[in-house]
C-alpha cells in the first residue's frame, strides 16, 4: 500500500486518493494543464514526493492538496483521506433546482387550458 521506495507518478497518485473517478481521466488532465506541482505544470508521468502541494482543476473546481502519503494503488476513501492534506477552498453552494409541476399519476397529458396555465405560470405569454 505504502511506498516509500521513490516518487510515484502524478497521475496514478491522484487517482489513488480518489481525487478523479479513473486514472485515464488523471492523466488526461495532466496533458491539459489542469495539474500542477509546486506550482509547475506536469505531465503524467512527473514523481510527486511527500510535501508536494498539488493542484488540480477538476469537475468545475480546483482543489489544493498537500501529498502526505504515497500509494501506487488506489485504496479506500478512509485511507485515501490520510494520504494528503486538502487545503481547497469550500465548494460553491450548488445552485437550487426549480421545482418541476407535478402532476398526478393516471391523470394524462395536460389539457390546452392545463398547458396555458403552466405557460402563464412559468413567465410566458
Amino acid at each position: 500500500m505504502a511506498s516509500d521506495e521513490g516518487p510515484t507518478r502524478i497521475d496514478s497518485w491522484i487517482w489513488s486518493v480518489r481525487l478523479t473517478k479513473t486514472r485515464s481521466l488523471a492523466a488526461a488532465a495532466c496533458r491539459a494543464g489542469h495539474v500542477r506541482v509546486n506550482g509547475e505544470r506536469v505531465k503524467p508521468a512527473h514523481g510527486v514526493r511527500n510535501g508536494d502541494e498539488v493542484r488540480l482543476r477538476h469537475a468545475g473546481r480546483e482543489r489544493i492538496v498537500v501529498v502526505s502519503r504515497l500509494v501506487r494503488k488506489r485504496v479506500g476513501a478512509a485511507i485515501a483521506a490520510e494520504c494528503f492534506v486538502d487545503n481547497s477552498p469550500p465548494a460553491p453552494p450548488r445552485e437550487e433546482v426549480p421545482v418541476v409541476g407535478h402532476r398526478d399519476r393516471g391523470t394524462g397529458r395536460p389539457t390546452k387550458r392545463d398547458r396555458r396555465e403552466i405557460d402563464q405560470l412559468r413567465g410566458g405569454r
